[in-house]
């Protein structure tokens, strides 16, 4: 099927590796011009040569980092028609193990970047008519995962800005939905998970995590925004 946004100009966070180097390949597959970016210089070039896309070191932890990386995107494409917010989870932990300012740390990156990135592209998308904002978060937004407090308490936060933010530019054109991964074999979910727990659940292939974005992005999906879409494998148990 042909996504009909070749030629279109995003913006990937976390484009180094995982869930966000997955993305930004299927971008460009289809005919997308795609900047990505990460924190380490050699490892987001080999991605970036790898993919066929160009690359730009910035980091996402909080908003003045995601601002310079809207802002550098935008001068190397040109413009910006495509925004997808991915940033790296916080540290493991619970409620008795996590000190309080972790909690600042954890909501400037997986919330604060969201909303600067927003801030910083949207405005001209609404001018052009035309724009699509993704978000990467997480299942614990409906689901809370047991040690990863600090990830479950950010990412429902700014599955809430981003829910309200769709409401009131849908009518200039602009899509803003909320992508809700489960387990796939990414380096972060091999380091918080044993071998031996995986095994016991379903784990799905970051490749096609990455299709399910560029479809939000697609010019058939204009009319779904403030969608939250669980892509879990059937984790999720809930209803709603």
């Amino acid at each position: 099927m042909d996504l009909g946004i070749r030629g279109r100009r995003a913006a990937v966070g976390g484009g180094s590796a995982g869930l966000g180097a997955a993305t930004a390949a299927a971008l460009v597959a289809e005919g997308v011009e795609v900047v990505i970016c990460g924190r380490d210089e050699t490892r987001l070039a080999a991605m970036a040569e790898r993919i066929g896309c160009a690359w730009v070191v910035a980091d996402l932890a909080d908003a003045p980092g995601a601002e310079s990386f809207i802002a550098a995107a935008t001068e190397r494409l040109g413009g910006l028609d495509i925004v997808v917010a991915n940033a790296g989870g916080p540290p493991a932990g619970n409620f008795e193990s996590t000190p309080l300012d972790a909690y600042r740390s954890a909501i400037d990156m997986n919330l604060m970047s969201v909303v600067a990135m927003c801030k910083a592209a949207v405005p001209a998308m609404q001018a052009a008519g035309w724009g699509r904002v993704v978000a990467i978060t997480s299942i614990s937004v409906r689901q809370p995962i047991a040690e990863l407090i600090l990830s479950n308490t950010a990412r429902a936060g700014v599955t809430g800005f981003l829910k309200t933010l769709a409401r009131e530019v849908a009518a200039d054109g602009v899509t803003v939905n909320t992508v809700q991964p489960g387990l796939h074999r990414t380096a972060r979910v091999e380091e918080i998970y044993s071998a031996d727990a995986l095994a016991q659940m379903p784990v799905g292939d970051a490749d096609d995590f990455g299709a399910i974005v560029a479809f939000l992005c697609s010019e058939q999906a204009r009319f779904t925004t403030g969608a939250h879409l669980n892509v879990d494998g059937g984790a999720y148990a809930g209803l709603l």
